[in-house]
């Protein structure tokens, strides 16, 4: 029996009310394949009546079980690799050139999932800061059960295998039984925190970097210009979004601009919001570093990957 439009309308109306995602007529077939693991783990084969039994109880648990079924989304190592190639080539050349070597990044990685994300971001700016800098990685999501894994910091074969480099492997991984372990110096720079987008921002900024990619396309445009305020209050006013391959501010919020870096685009804030310390954005088509008083240090521990 397939998924009733009852059942499908309130499964919506609940990941819209608790996490702004909307799930338009279309999506049943995901509902069914994201909520047919949980039913059988109560022993029931149909989704249908799983869903009819979630209403019924009306227990909190099982709605969060619900909510994060439907919002955890598949990752993977170095993701699309160009925001991580111009956070090599651009951001860290920008804010080392004008700040010094000895400078510390905060970076928040949004809707980190199981992790892989925030930790290859700490494996780029571990090879590619001077040894004088220092960087946190400030790593949310909604899902706690998400989060507990990316703590743990345990990732079975078949997952290193989906894009992980191997020298990154070897030098940032140890193993552990059939799988491996992010070693416990890199884990150090990353902190996991619960957070909702649709609350206030995490405590931890200004952040000189935000990655926040494959997240906007889910929700409504109200709900996308909310959240890029937000950011804006978080994210130094010479700082970098970094959003999607399919998502931009552009038609969304116009205080933002958007810059190349790389073979991809980099976004930045132009108007800060009311109450966010206020320092001038000259409105620039590129991403340009002043030119330091001394020699430009060098920017790489081992060889760039």
């Amino acid at each position: 029996m397939g998924l009733s439009p009852e059942s499908f309308s309130f499964v919506a109306d609940l990941v819209r009310r608790r996490s702004a995602i909307q799930l338009a007529p279309g999506k049943e077939y995901l509902v069914e394949s994201r909520l047919l693991p949980l039913a059988r783990e109560e022993g029931i084969v149909d989704v249908d009546a799983y869903v009819m039994r979630v209403r019924g109880g009306g227990r909190e648990a099982d709605l969060v079980r619900v909510v994060e079924a439907l919002t955890t989304n598949e990752t993977s190592w170095f993701r699309d690799s160009t925001p991580f190639g111009a956070l090599r080539s651009t951001v860290v050349p920008a804010v080392v050139a004008t700040r010094g070597p000895a400078t510390r990044l905060r970076v928040w990685s949004a809707a980190c999932s199981t992790g892989q994300e925030p930790y290859s971001i700490a494996m780029t700016l571990a090879d590619c800061l001077p040894s004088s800098a220092s960087f946190d990685i400030l790593a949310t999501d909604l899902s706690e059960q998400v989060l507990t894994r990316a703590r743990a910091g345990h990732y079975s074969q078949l997952e290193v295998n989906r894009g992980l480099p191997a020298p990154m492997l070897v030098r940032h991984f140890a193993r552990a039984g059939a799988g491996w372990e992010v070693a416990p110096q890199l884990r150090t720079h990353v902190t996991f925190r619960p957070h909702n987008l649709l609350d206030a921002p995490p405590a931890g900024g200004p952040f000189d970097v935000v990655f926040l990619r494959n997240v906007l396309i889910y929700f409504d445009l109200p709900t996308k210009r909310a959240i890029l305020r937000r950011l804006r209050q978080v994210l130094r006013p010479d700082g970098a979004l970094l959003l999607g391959a399919a998502e931009t501010t552009i038609g969304v919020d116009d205080d933002w601009v958007r810059m190349p870096a790389g073979v991809g685009s980099i976004y930045r804030p132009v108007r800060p919001v009311p109450g966010a310390p206020a320092i001038p954005q000259p409105r620039t088509a590129t991403w340009s570093a002043p030119t330091p008083a001394v020699p430009a240090p060098v920017l790489t521990r081992g060889a760039p990957r």
